[in-house]
């Protein structure tokens, strides 16, 4: 086997842009090496992984959860195809297929690939194979936060299988702000949090972070997102970008043009923008 691995786990931010992480997998060497080389082109692609069989990159997928996989179709042993076929759909990343014989092409639309390539790699044909995986990962990202939202509120009303009616009721927001945890997408994980462990939350680009007594959680979600699974009353938002729980503040400190700053019972210090100062009232 022939692996390569670099970056971070989960997305990358880096000047705005979110990384997609990608698997490379071809049992030619040299083809692996050119499309490593063309992809360094693209900035926001970010290679955490080469494999040279199919048996490899089941294993690479289940590692590093890469958003997106460039699959080889003719590979000795398990093609690329059978590959797709020992993948849970569940753990499937976009899938690129790349391959020397055009009648593949038909076989990887079938396998539902977002799209293929030609060997040799025309740059043409891999910026437009790009701009679709953007376009199907922006997709996934929306309905993925929307399902695992439903998900969420199914779960705290004891309705796995909660319909968009039933979640958009306004008792079950209600009922997901009285739970005291939240459940919370952390990278391949889920975890329920303590919401009296939540010292406060701020926004990161298309990321928000929660801080807690234990570790520092990043998800990508909106500040609104989590304003509504939060009662508003506990968790006030202080700034822009800064949600606080309420019960952590232990000093106010003002600062001038109507502005201040609260301390944390963690020694934690953050800002009270002016046009936030109503909800001092909730702190005292």
């Amino acid at each position: 086997m022939d692996k390569a691995v670099t970056g971070e786990t989960g997305h990358a931010i880096r000047s705005g842009v979110v990384r997609l992480r990608a698997l490379v997998v071809d049992d030619e060497p040299l083809a692996r090496r050119g499309l490593e080389i063309r992809l360094g082109e693209h900035p926001d692609i970010e290679i955490v992984g080469q494999y040279g069989d199919g048996a490899s990159a089941i294993a690479g997928l289940r590692e590093h959860r890469p958003d997106l996989m460039f699959l080889d179709v003719q590979m000795p042993g398990m093609d690329g195809f059978e590959t797709l076929r020992h993948i849970p759909a569940d753990e499937m990343p976009l899938v690129v297929f790349v391959t020397a014989y055009d009648h593949y092409a038909i076989r990887a639309f079938e396998a539902s690939a977002t799209d293929y390539l030609l060997k040799p790699v025309d740059e043409t044909r891999l910026h437009q194979a790009l701009a679709r995986v953007r376009l199907a990962h922006s997709q996934r990202e929306a309905s993925g936060h929307c399902a695992h939202l439903l998900g969420l509120l199914g779960e705290l009303s004891g309705k796995p299988l909660l319909e968009l009616d039933e979640a958009l009721r306004p008792d079950a927001i209600e009922q997901l702000r009285r739970d005291e945890k939240l459940a919370v997408r952390d990278g391949g994980r889920t975890v329920r949090v303590d919401l009296a462990s939540i010292r406060w939350i701020d926004a990161a680009g298309d990321y928000m972070c929660i801080h807690t007594d234990q570790e520092t959680l990043v998800l990508r979600a909106t500040m609104r997102d989590l304003e509504k699974q939060l009662d508003p009353q506990r968790f006030p938002r202080i700034h822009r970008s800064t949600i606080v729980n309420a019960r952590r503040v232990v000093e106010l400190r003002p600062h001038t043009n109507g502005e201040g700053y609260l301390r944390l019972d963690c020694g934690q210090e953050l800002k009270l923008s002016r046009s936030h100062r109503d909800k001092l009232a909730l702190m005292l």
